[in-house]
């Protein structure tokens, strides 16, 4: 009978992830994705929260998935798929192991309102300017080069 998992289960897989050097946790400590957050919050139509209905995902942890998807060329079946799969990649969102992970169609949503506010190509090209003056090259399909 196997012994049910603890948080220090996670805390060590994280442990080995960040040993085996992680970019993803690289990336997550030189970019502030905080920075984003005012373009998003005035891109996204929020609806009003007074009639209920499900909260929305967080805009900066959506607006991280889209980056995961343009680093590894991810659909958004695939990004949903590798979200619930990889460590590094939720710790990279950051979800944690307890949280609802996003939908294909809900990453899908995300995009389509970031395009008709006309902010994601403004979006990305500032944080290819964030990562330039790090030092890093974002290369679709390649991951990261680190300097």
């Amino acid at each position: 009978m196997a012994a049910q998992p603890g948080f220090f289960d996670v805390e060590e897989r994280y442990a080995a992830l960040s040993a085996a050097g992680d970019q993803l946790e690289r990336l997550a400590a030189v970019v502030d994705f905080e920075i984003f957050r005012p373009v998003l919050d005035a891109a996204l139509a929020r609806s009003d929260r007074s009639r209920g209905g499900r909260p929305p995902y967080d805009a900066v942890l959506m607006f991280r998935i889209l980056v995961l998807q343009a680093l590894y060329s991810l659909s958004d079946e695939q990004a949903e798929f590798q979200l619930r799969d990889r460590l590094s990649f939720m710790r990279f969102a950051g979800l944690a192991l307890h949280q609802a992970v996003p939908d294909a169609k809900t990453i899908w949503l995300y995009r389509e309102q970031l395009k008709q506010a006309n902010a994601i190509e403004g979006l990305f090209r500032r944080f290819d300017e964030v990562l330039a003056a790090k030092g890093f090259l974002a290369m679709g399909g390649r991951s990261l080069m680190l300097p």
